[in-house]
């Protein structure tokens, strides 16, 4: 391609379909209105339903929203959600894996296969599983990206939570592995590790003065994110734009992980 071809039609997702999952709320619905608000379709796999504004959030950007009650650990669950979400819109061009949990204990010896093993499930084993699913359909077409979510935790240790920074630091390996391994089928495989964001989860330790200094302190920005902060960077790896772009993992931090 020459340089003179380019345009900002590159990030678009005019006409493209994503699936996110876990991406009625929290970090994933920031996730699946960026994709909408650049033109695409999206389904989304969660245990839970929203009071509907997900929905109205996409469905104001003139994009259609598809949600359906979903178990992502169980056996065959994310073959089921990708053959219906080809059902729906007749294919899958985006896959974000969002869902995640974080289980903790103060005290490390209790935290134990009772905490660490749905942690993995969740964070890891049904990111793969959603990753395979898909590139079964992605293959045939020649094109598809995938987006694992990783972490600050990716590369720190952390607290409380062994379980966390193991899949967490497993995501981006196996973004790495899938990346090889799909680049000659016209896939990019690539993940995004948020820094401290506001959100519902983190309301706890925001409003603990002492812990929300800490953090801001630590970060060059000196704020935490806001969920739009990730908007960009989503839209950058499900795009065009970002065809030569795979096994990468965005940090997108305020420059936290500089200190």
């Amino acid at each position: 391609m020459d340089i003179s071809e380019f345009t900002p039609d590159f990030f678009s997702l005019a006409g493209k379909t994503a699936i996110v999952t876990g991406g009625n709320g929290g970090l994933g619905r920031a996730f699946s209105l960026a994709l909408a608000a650049a033109g695409a379709n999206v389904f989304v796999p969660s245990l839970v339903d929203d009071d509907g504004e997900t929905a109205r959030l996409i469905e104001a950007h003139g994009r259609e929203y598809a949600f359906v009650q979903s178990d992502i650990t169980a056996a065959g669950e994310p073959e089921r959600v990708v053959r219906a979400c080809v059902e729906r819109f007749g294919g899958v061009d985006v896959l974000i894996n969002s869902a995640g949990i974080n289980l903790l204990s103060e005290d490390v010896v209790a935290f134990d296969r009772a905490k660490w093993d749905p942690m993995i499930a969740v964070n890891l084993t049904a990111a793969f599983d959603f990753a395979r699913a898909a590139a079964e359909v992605m293959i045939p077409s020649g094109r598809g990206k995938i987006i694992n979510i990783a972490s600050l935790f990716s590369f720190l240790g952390g607290r409380q939570s062994p379980a966390y920074a193991a899949s967490k630091a497993g995501i981006v390996g196996f973004t790495k592995a899938y990346a090889d391994e799909l680049g000659e089928f016209g896939i990019q495989v690539n993940a995004i590790a948020p820094g401290y964001f506001a959100t519902a989860l983190t309301e706890k330790t925001r409003s603990d003065a002492e812990a929300n200094r800490r953090i801001v302190d630590h970060v060059p920005a000196g704020r935490w994110g806001d969920p739009a902060d990730l908007m960009g960077a989503v839209v950058f790896l499900s795009s065009r734009a970002s065809d030569y772009v795979t096994g990468h993992t965005l940090v997108v931090d305020g420059g936290y992980l500089l200190r």
